[in-house]
């Protein structure tokens, strides 16, 4: 299966793997091609607005969102199953805590911010997609969050942390109000 950015096969195993490599990696263009614009990530709940909106603006402002807090970021492909339209995918997220990491409220407020630790972290996730016209246009996720937090050194937090994180929660509002 040829999954190099351009050469994307069109069956759902490649469109899905593809889909979840341009989270590190992608173009604008990769988007509009390997998602379906009424695309819809039903894992986008403590995500920033902008991600929440469907189609490929929606998975472009997740990748953005993930690309800004964490360098190097890949994802390693351990398994790959179809039935139909479906796939499942077992994978793991690896990056670098570089800038702050927000998370938002149901109402798309600043919920809690995660300032960078510089740490790396390899993360396990299963990805579920279906397929339809040879995009995206449902994905869902299970994610070690914990096993991330705990590498990161978010959990559990030290008092310096926690200053840390008041401080950068406050910044994060403030450039939230400010756009």
């Amino acid at each position: 299966m040829d999954t190099k950015r351009g050469v994307v096969a069109s069956d759902p195993k490649s469109v899905a793997v593809r889909s979840i490599q341009i989270m590190a990696d992608g173009t604008a263009a990769d988007f509009d091609e390997l998602i379906h614009p009424a695309a819809v990530d039903r894992e986008n709940v403590v995500q920033p607005p902008p991600s929440r909106v469907g189609g490929p603006a929606g998975y472009r402002a997740t990748a953005e969102w993930l690309r800004t807090a964490f360098a190097d970021l890949h994802y390693d492909i351990h398994h790959v199953v179809a039935e139909g339209n479906l796939v499942a995918i077992n994978s793991t997220m690896n990056g670098r805590h570089v800038a702050p990491f927000v998370v938002y409220t149901t109402d798309g407020e600043v919920d809690t911010a995660f300032p960078p630790t510089g740490k790396t972290f390899a993360v396990t996730q299963s990805h579920w997609f279906r397929i339809e016209d040879g995009q995206v246009i449902d994905h869902w996720a299970n994610r070690d969050d914990l096993g991330q937090a705990q590498q990161l050194g978010w959990v559990p937090p030290t008092p310096a942390y926690l200053f840390r994180m008041t401080r950068a929660k406050r910044r994060a509002k403030h450039a939230a109000k400010s756009r």
